[in-house]
């Protein structure tokens, strides 16, 4: 559980670190991350294939004698983390499991916390979205209030579950803003998004390629119209 909330940001900067410039990511370098989240893959083994990645292209920069062109996006190094991800499970089988759970990292108090679904909560209501997202934004902002209320209540229920609950009220909201999107905007995000992948895809297996795809879209959408990320992997820290 370490770093657990910090996942987002200690892999935009050991990227930042390994290609020795301040390069902001990408939205697809963003929906990456994601799916390496969603698919339970340990920070350490990201990092460690990001370590390796750069690893590999710093030798090849000492042997040729040509220019190498820059590492312009972190979808360069998705087939080392698959590698160093296989590498890891391969090295746990037969440890033995770690004694004890680490305590959650300090930074999600109670308060905190209900303050950032209250300010998603307002965001959402704030938003001009066409039917049937309307209404579901409508659902989505009582239930964050909701949560608010109820994590006041009983401050020690688990962020893990809680986190669950905002994914699922984000996708239940995408799946609405989908519905209701124009023909138009699907197939123009799409189009960017493909263009985008082009120059990784032999780096990448297709099952992830298309949940990128699909992490893509619903950055760009919500972003679009201006509406929050609910996860808790986006609550600010300052």
């Amino acid at each position: 559980m370490q770093n657990y909330f910090n996942y987002f940001t200690e892999i935009e900067e050991r990227f930042q670190q390994r290609r020795g410039s301040l390069l902001m990511l990408s939205t697809l370098d963003w929906a990456l991350i994601e799916t390496w989240r969603e698919a339970g893959i340990p920070l350490e083994a990201v990092l460690r294939g990001i370590d390796n990645a750069f690893d590999k292209y710093d030798a090849k920069a000492v042997r040729s004698f040509g220019r190498m062109r820059k590492v312009n996006g972190l979808a360069w190094c998705a087939q080392s983390v698959m590698e160093a991800v296989e590498q890891a499970m391969e090295a746990s089988v037969g440890a033995a499991p770690a004694a004890g759970t680490e305590a959650m990292e300090s930074g999600f108090e109670t308060e905190r916390v209900s303050r950032y679904l209250e300010q998603n909560s307002g965001a959402i209501e704030a938003a001009t979205l066409n039917p049937p997202a309307d209404a579901v934004a409508i659902e989505v902002a009582g239930r964050l209030q909701a949560l608010a209320v109820g994590l006041r209540t009983e401050p020690a229920q688990s962020l893990e579950e809680l986190d669950r609950t905002l994914s699922v009220l984000e996708e239940k909201m995408f799946a609405a803003l989908l519905t209701s999107a124009p023909d138009e905007e699907l197939v123009t995000l799409r189009e960017q998004a493909a263009r985008e992948l082009a120059p990784y895809r032999s780096k990448m297996q297709a099952v992830q390629i298309k949940q990128v795809q699909q992490q893509f879209l619903q950055k760009r959408m919500l972003e679009m119209r201006k509406l929050p990320r609910l996860s808790l992997f986006y609550m600010s820290h300052g």
